[in-house]
């Protein structure tokens, strides 16, 4: 089973999204945040079933709609380990950072 690791960054999402919604009265912020937390677990048990993109990472889409987000990783095998390296809303247009 592989260790699912969050890089620094990835709070800074999550701050991002709680910022967004306070302005837009969405009161289950921290409910959302830990749907995305607990969506991530598959990849520990499936590091690869996220969709591949540049380089050696992949997405994971998690939910839709509103509630739809897409997170960025990488799995290395030699440590077995996925690093989540951001996350976003499935209604942004791209990450904040690589």
């Amino acid at each position: 089973m592989a260790r699912i690791e969050l890089v620094p960054e990835v709070f800074d999402d999550f701050d991002r999204f709680f910022d967004h919604m306070s302005a837009s009265r969405t009161a289950d912020a921290p409910q959302r945040i830990g749907e995305i937390l607990d969506a991530l677990q598959i990849l520990s048990h499936s590091p690869l079933i996220g969709r591949p993109v540049r380089g050696s990472k992949r997405e994971l889409v998690i939910g839709s709609g509103s509630r739809g987000y897409v997170a960025l990783y990488r799995f290395v095998s030699a440590v077995d380990t996925v690093f989540v390296l951001a996350v976003r809303s499935q209604r942004e247009s791209g990450y904040k950072r690589d």
